[in-house]
């Protein structure tokens, strides 16, 4: 009895199932949930509404076609490095816009509110809004900590002496 597995049959198995890229499956569950939704729709909205429903609809399905021939393999990180940025600006930026209107609401709707009662009420809101920014603040510290070999170009010696 044999009982190593027959890597013929292992290899056929694998190359027959191959996983779906992660944007075509996201396309296709959209897709699913999105006409089975628009269909219900156009039977009860107005003629008018219905079209622009279509059109979205339409817009929606050209938009993903287009991402999900998007290779996210071939994405280099130094493509990545901008988005990451901004990610990273988007949440300080949130985190302080949040406070500041947080602050602005208890100013003008809870004058007599001092800082400490202000706290003491609203320390979730408080605790999710710094949250944020620290993360967003994580973020852009990583992306300035990363190394930047890919981005400095090497030379061989006999590049250098000429």
């Amino acid at each position: 009895m044999d009982w190593e597995p027959d890597t013929r049959v292992t290899k056929a198995r694998t190359q027959a199932i191959q996983p779906y890229k992660p944007l075509v499956r996201l396309r296709n569950i959209e897709a699913l949930l999105r006409r089975h939704s628009v269909a219900i729709l156009m039977l009860i909205v107005p003629l008018s509404v219905e079209y622009r429903l279509q059109r979205a609809s339409n817009l929606a399905e050209e938009a993903l076609a287009k991402l999900a021939e998007i290779d996210l393999e071939t994405i280099s990180e130094t493509e990545l490095q901008p988005v990451r940025i901004r990610v990273g600006l988007s949440f300080v930026g949130f985190g302080a816009l949040s406070t500041a209107l947080l602050l602005l609401y208890l100013s003008t709707l809870h004058p007599e509110l001092d800082s400490i009662a202000q706290i003491r009420r609203y320390w979730y809101q408080y605790i999710w809004f710094v949250c944020l920014g620290v993360a967003g603040l994580f973020v852009l510290g990583r992306e300035a900590m990363r190394s930047r070999e890919s981005s400095i170009p090497s030379f061989t010696a006999k590049e250098r002496d000429d």
